[in-house]
């Protein structure tokens, strides 16, 4: 039960986090398929900071956003989800969350169990907690993934870069083309392919000293420019119905459900993380209004950045329930309070609801028709994409140290995931985006 005090009106979050520094990555700028990367120390300790932030927010006492009610040291499976991003961009997303895991619910030694035999065993690594998660795969669930093998999406894609708009960006930008020739090794230089411009600069500039003390500090302030106006224009519409809001409708589906999950006392959830990469916030801010007030949410999300939903109780006179969205954007910035669909507040929750529901994408059926797709279109697990060869993620993850652990427990857990997945799944609706649990890639 969600019972409040004087102390804390937060009845629940959902956390919809970006993963962690990695290697260099190639994205096709039509089809958004990508290259193979890999997650970097950094990534993930960033990742981890975030993790223990979220902590001291969320499941500290004395914390203005204390979550009244919830187990907070040792992880309750029935309050708190996790569900992470497994296309592409796949193995660092989720090594991104569990690192997140490892700083929001570190070790403790109160993870143990007492035998017949009157031993006690604790957990590996002073009681490290293996925090279950749901990998969710673009071959059986669009929801974390929508805009690939999308054709309405491509084809949004192919009349952006022949907006005039494109054109005269592109023009402005040749001095820039001319300057970044030495640095780029080869990579076309074209304002289609500005993305995969900055992040390899980018990359370099935080992993290669020789490239740090040779790349002049303007050419990547407009790399970054020209990648921040690239994705804003393929990922985000002020129209909400726009298909290229797709990562942001898909993602709406299951912030509604799980906001509806908290709301109701009788559900034990109050706490959903959500790993993805940058896509769902571009999509989110601009269908939502938010970036219309402020333009730098336009902009591509740093790395471990975090967006966070809280569903908080109003007092008297007005008890109803409200929406306090915050966005950090990355390691060195704080959580600012963002407003969505005009207001300078906190919004109702039933008026977020009413406002979004019509543009969320629930069920894959719902998908198809708006992607316009002939068939529903399993991940293919390579492509060639351009001179880069990708070997695409192929549906299983595995984590040395725990798979063994995996396998002991994993018919303990399928009965507690059935359980969660059919509150999750809308009445009647066999076509809903969350799939049966046993279709899915689970870990510990």
């Amino acid at each position: 039960m969600k019972l409040l005090t004087a102390a804390s009106k937060v009845l629940g979050v959902i956390i919809i986090a970006r993963n962690g520094d990695r290697s260099s990555f190639y994205q096709d700028p039509k089809t958004y398929a990508g290259s193979d990367t890999e997650t970097t120390a950094l990534g993930v300790a960033d990742s981890h900071q975030l993790g223990s932030l979220l902590r001291s927010t969320y499941l500290t006492k004395g914390s203005s956003s204390y979550i009244e009610g919830m187990q907070s040291d040792l992880v309750d499976n029935n309050e708190f989800k996790a569900r992470v991003k497994a296309g592409v961009e796949g193995t660092v997303v989720f090594d991104s969350a569990i690192a997140l895991l490892q700083g929001l619910y570190p070790p403790n030694p109160n993870n143990k169990i007492v035998l017949a035999n009157e031993t006690t065993v604790v957990a590996p690594l002073g009681g490290y907690q293996y925090v279950p998660v749901e990998t969710v795969e673009p071959g059986n669930d669009r929801s974390l993934e929508s805009w690939t093998d999308c054709p309405t999406f491509q084809k949004h894609i192919q009349s952006f870069y022949s907006s005039e708009a494109f054109k005269a960006r592109e023009k402005g930008a040749q001095s820039f083309f001319t300057a970044a020739k030495d640095y780029v090794f080869g990579r076309p230089l074209t304002l289609e392919n500005a993305y995969n411009i900055y992040d390899f600069m980018h990359t370099e500039l935080v992993h290669n000293k020789t490239c740090a003390h040779r790349l002049p500090p303007t050419l990547i302030e407009q790399a970054r420019g020209l990648a921040d106006f690239h994705e804003s224009g393929v990922f985000g519409s002020a129209d909400i119905n726009s298909i290229a809001n797709v990562a942001g409708r898909t993602l709406m589906h299951s912030l509604i459900t799980a906001l509806e999950r908290i709301a109701f006392n009788g559900d034990p959830l109050q706490f959903l993380l959500i790993e993805t990469t940058y896509q769902p916030f571009i999509s989110f801010f601009q269908m939502t209004g938010a970036a219309s007030e402020r333009p730098e949410l336009k902009a591509m999300p740093n790395y471990a950045s975090a967006m966070a939903i809280e569903l908080r109780r109003g007092g008297l006179p007005d008890t109803r329930d409200f929406l306090r969205i915050k966005f950090k954007n990355g390691t060195s910035d704080r959580f600012e309070d963002v407003h969505v669909f005009g207001h300078h507040a906190d919004i109702p929750l039933t008026e977020f609801i009413y406002r979004a529901e019509g543009a969320a994408i629930d069920t894959n059926r719902k998908w198809k028709s708006a992607c316009s797709a002939s068939s529903l279109v399993p991940f293919t697990t390579s492509s060639t994409v351009g001179a880069h060869t990708q070997v695409a993620f192929s549906g299983a993850f595995a984590l040395v140290g725990l798979l063994s652990l995996y396998m002991a427990t994993k018919l303990v857990k399928r009965s507690r995931a059935n359980a969660r997945e059919a509150r999750l799944r809308l009445p009647g609706d066999e076509n809903a985006i969350a799939v049966p649990t046993a279709e899915k890639t689970r870990l510990i």
